[in-house]
């Protein structure tokens, strides 16, 4: 599992890395990031920019979502539910301590001592 998740998080961190910029290199007036490759009117992918990018655009996120799941779903809790017993399992900490309810420690009431009689 643990080779699964590390191809699991390297794809999930290049997948949002691209997302982050095919969406700065979008371009709808010219005001964004894709203006800097050649201005208002030309777009650095031809007359189809619009396309290629939305649809890598959906491609990028859609990974990005399922490997978002993936990486939940590999590092999820063995025992659901029991979130807190199962950390303190793994730090060795003993679950039957319950130190908010306490109760007074009833001890027996002892008589003073008897001296012997002379």
């Amino acid at each position: 599992m643990l080779i699964v998740s590390g191809i699991l998080l390297v794809l999930f961190v290049l997948s949002s890395l691209l997302l982050i910029a095919v969406v700065l290199i979008q371009d709808e007036q010219g005001e964004g990031l894709g203006g800097l490759f050649g201005g208002g009117s030309s777009t650095p992918f031809g007359s189809r920019s619009g396309n290629v990018l939305t649809r890598l655009t959906s491609i990028l996120g859609t990974i990005f979502i399922l490997t978002a799941f993936g990486l939940a779903w590999v590092n999820r809790t063995p025992e659901s539910g029991d979130v807190i017993g199962a950390a303190r399992r793994q730090q060795g900490i003993q679950t039957s301590v319950e130190w908010w309810k306490t109760e007074p420690k009833e001890e027996p009431i002892q008589s003073p001592p008897v001296e012997p009689k002379k």
